[in-house]
This record gives structure tokens, sequence and C-alpha cells, in this order.
């Protein structure tokens, strides 16, 4: 399967620059697997789909400040470094730039020395390994020095760091948010409670997999890389049972149908646990639990749009993603929901 079977044009117009206001005013597109019908909604009617006894399982991971701004000590040049996993207590691999300048033994300062690095090690794909030096907690240094990292098609600075965060994140981890959850208020979520559906959570730290497109001629060239999950029992639980009275699992982002769809046997009991998942679902894939699933637009050649294109049927999904832009939906991670049913 050639991944250009994944492409399509999409204006930079179409590319959403700020979440909507209030988050339940997204626009929500409705596409029906059975016979391909589409439906044009809002996203507060998102409840008028879901029916009692189904469960609707949400991603509470957190999205860290994960950008840090700072010069190389003894040039003064501008850094910037986006953590992207951590190796050990004090090493983190990250994105850099200018990578070609930070070789091995360059050492970082970051908010006057509040934050200290060294370059240790340049990995694949132009990142690097980084080891850093600071006084008391270093999440606290994060949180004072780190920025959210936003991607780069988003231009626009974001007055309100929580609003690339989910009403419902609790778990820091995740070096971009689960888009998909954005759209949710307080109010949606009891909403949707109040009519018989249990909402669980389960926890993806979003990682490096979501900043490496597809480059690979053919798609199943492609490594993608691990995330780490966790699947509480509870949610386990809430998901079996509610498969096992007629209920309908329906995830709310690719994370959570890239992690249930990890831990699920055979059969499609969902098993607690955690662990790191390099699932990768496109075409041919056969799923073990998700029957509907809310997600975001995604980009071009993405293994996300290869995720909801296994789910929906690649040509359905394009023919969806031409009449958005046709009819001005907002795409990628500030943009529009799509149910898939």
């Amino acid at each position: 399967m050639r991944s250009s079977d994944f492409d399509y044009q999409l204006p930079e117009s179409a590319i959403a620059q700020h979440p909507a206001e209030p988050r339940d005013a997204s626009r929500l597109l409705v596409l029906h697997r059975r016979d391909g019908k589409l439906e044009h909604r809002i996203f507060r009617e998102l409840p008028r789909f879901l029916k009692e006894g189904d469960v609707l399982v949400v991603n509470d991971s957190r999205v860290i400040p994960a950008r840090l701004f700072g010069v190389k000590d003894g040039t003064g040049g501008s850094v910037e470094l986006l953590l992207l996993e951590r190796r050990s207590h004090d090493t983190w691999e990250c994105l850099a730039r200018p990578a070609r300048r930070l070789r091995p033994g360059a050492r970082l300062v970051f908010g006057g020395g509040l934050l200290r690095g060294e370059v240790l090690e340049a990995m694949p794909g132009g990142g690097r390994l980084v080891g850093f030096r600071w006084e008391g907690v270093f999440e606290d240094v994060l949180r004072r020095l780190g920025e959210m990292p936003l991607p780069p098609y988003i231009k626009e600075r974001l007055s309100d760091p929580e609003r690339y965060q989910t009403v419902y994140a609790r778990e820091e981890g995740s070096k971009a948010a689960p888009t998909a959850g954005l759209h949710f208020t307080p109010e949606l979520l009891e909403a949707i409670r109040q009519q018989g559906v249990e909402v669980v959570s389960i926890t993806l730290h979003v990682g490096l997999g979501t900043f490496r497109p597809v480059t690979a001629e053919t798609v199943e060239e492609h490594q993608m890389h691990a995330e780490y999950y966790r699947v509480p029992q509870e949610s386990a639980a809430a998901i079996n049972r509610a498969k096992a009275r007629g209920g309908r699992c329906v995830a709310v982002g690719t994370t959570v149908v890239r992690t249930l769809e990890s831990v699920a046997a055979d059969d499609g009991e969902v098993l607690a646990g955690s662990g790191w998942t390099e699932i990768f679902i496109y075409p041919g894939y056969r799923f073990k639990v998700i029957d509907a699933m809310v997600t975001n637009f995604h980009l071009p050649r993405s293994t996300l749009l290869m995720l909801v294109s296994a789910f929906a049927g690649r040509e359905q999904v394009l023919r969806a993603y031409q009449e958005a832009i046709a009819l001005g939906y907002r795409f990628y991670s500030f943009g529009d929901a799509m149910l898939i049913l």
C-alpha cells in the first residue's frame, strides 16, 4: 500500500490557528460507515448519537510544557529543544534547532542558568540526547521555563495554555495534546453521563510518533515510535461490561483507539495494564474493541489518517475530507471534529 494513497490537498486557510470558543461550538462531521452518509452538526450535539449503555473512553494524558528556548553556552546562539522522551532521571531525547550546530559536547543554558544541558549524543532523524542539571524538582523548573509544544502549522501564539489541554487532563507526560478531546466541556460530559453513557479514562502519552511523517514509499515500511500507556482495571471492566450488554465502545481520539487495540485479547476483552505500544493501524487491520470514534481532521500521509481510513474506509474518509474542505471546516489540532459511527 502506497503512502501517496493517503494524500490530499488542503488550502492553508483551512488550518485552524486557534480553538473554537466555547470548546463544544466546533463543527462535527458525522460519517456513517455502513452507507457513507454524512451529517453536519455542532459538537455539542454529540449526545444525540450516543445511547444508554455505551461507554465513552477518553485519554487523560496532560501535555507538559516541553518546548524550551535557551542559548548555547559560550556563543550565545539561540537554541530550541522539544522534549520527546525521558530516558533517565536527567536525560531526554529531544528535537533540537538548529540541530547542525548542536554537536555532542555542546552546553546549553535555559532561564539564565535555572536549567543547564549538555548534548550527549546525536540521534537518528536529527534528534539529540541531552543531559540536564537543575536544582529542585524538574517538573517545577519545566513549568516555569517551558512553553506548550504547539504543532509547527499553528503560527499564532496561544494566549491560554489550558486551551491546549483537555478539561479532563490529569496525567502529565504528553508532548502533544490528544486533540479529539479538546471539544469537550464539563457540562457536555455531564450531559452524556446523564443519558446513561459511562465515561472512563485511559492514559497514552503522545510522543515522538506524532512528529514523524510517513516518509516511506509504502505504508508497511513505516516504523512507529513507542508510546507509554496505562489502562486502569476499573476502565477495562467498564468497557467489557458495556460490550457484554450490547453497548458500544466509543473512543475519543486515535490515542484511545491505539491503546485499547493494543491491550485487547483476540476475543475483544480489554485487559488492564501498562506498557509501551508501537501498534500501527492502517487499512486491512481488524478492530477488536472500537465501535465508534471521535476524531479530528488529520494531516496528509499521517499515521492518524491511515488509522481513521482503516476504521471507515480510505475512499469514504477522503470523500468526507473533500466535503469538509468545500464547506469550510477547520482542520488539524484546533480544528473541527468527526464522529465515525
